[in-house]
């Protein structure tokens, strides 16, 4: 494995990027963010936890790429149920643009069976907010280099509802035994069942002492679903198909933008609104 590239803000580490591993191909191995910490050093990205060992802080991960797995784990079968197969992808760092301390532009290859799927351009930047908080900028554009429309889906899209994930996709840590399980809440409601696949201009995961503030910056992203998990395990995503296949143009590209607040403490609707509107800006 190669050394992590480590994004610094305001002269602190907040975040290491690995890129290039030795992860089992039934993990879908894929560059990804672990460990994220706040300003103050409080870790908010979990990386293989035992409940989905294909879990990897922050990535992009897409169950269903042409019938091709870039999620890790088992696939859901229409009329079968999750079933293990040979199916799984890989994302392949393929160059640098650009590597800052704050940030990077990477191209990769999304590649399975020996076909190259996808190409994506992905940027990442943090950018310091408060003396508490920081955000993480992440765009990702995924272009079908085939010469046929290529079709993104999901759990949901093959027959599981309310399984609508893949795209970006961050796995937070759990709390200790015995306490409390994070929780969710947008400007306007609170708790899983509320949130989860339905969208919004901003959604919020909150801690023991940390927050994580997740918002849409295009109107395409403002209109894809959140993804919410905090019972079985802390998780949000941002969902490229949450209930109907999206298509990809021969040639063509999706383009998803994210920005995450990662503040220490436990913020308020009005505190993380303020700061996710400090981020966009």
């Amino acid at each position: 494995m190669t050394h992590p590239l480590v994004l610094r803000c305001r002269g602190r580490a907040v975040g290491h990027y690995v890129h290039r591993g030795d992860l089992p191909a039934r993990l879908s191995p894929r560059p990804y963010l672990h460990p994220v910490t706040t300003l103050h050093g409080t870790p908010v990205t979990e990386e293989r936890p035992a409940d989905h060992l294909h879990h990897l802080g922050v990535s992009v991960a897409v169950p269903d790429v042409a019938g091709r797995n870039f999620w890790g784990g088992r696939t859901f079968v229409r009329d079968q149920g999750p079933t293990e197969l040979d199916n799984h992808g890989e994302q392949r760092h393929a160059d640098w643009k650009l590597r800052d301390p704050d940030g990077f532009v990477e191209d990769l290859v999304w590649t399975s069976g020996g076909t190259d799927l996808l190409r994506e351009r992905r940027t990442v930047a943090a950018t310091g907010l408060t003396a508490d908080a920081w955000a993480l900028d992440f765009t990702f554009s995924l272009t079908n280099p085939g010469g046929e429309v290529l079709s993104i889906g999901s759990p949901a899209t093959n027959g599981r509802p309310g399984a609508g994930y893949g795209g970006f996709f961050w796995r937070a840590p759990k709390e200790p035994a015995g306490a409390a399980a994070p929780d969710v809440f947008t400007a306007a409601a609170e708790g899983e069942e509320a949130v989860h696949g339905r969208t919004a201009d901003w959604l919020a995961l909150r801690g023991a002492d940390w927050t994580l503030v997740f918002a849409g910056a295009t109107d395409d992203t403002r209109r894809d679903p959140w993804f919410v998990r905090t019972g079985e395990y802390p998780g949000v995503g941002s969902s490229l198909a949450w209930d109907r296949r999206l298509p990809v143009p021969a040639g063509g590209t999706v383009v998803r933008r994210l920005v995450t607040v990662v503040a220490d403490g436990r913020l308020d609707r009005p505190a993380a609104a303020a700061l996710v509107r400090k981020a966009l800006s």
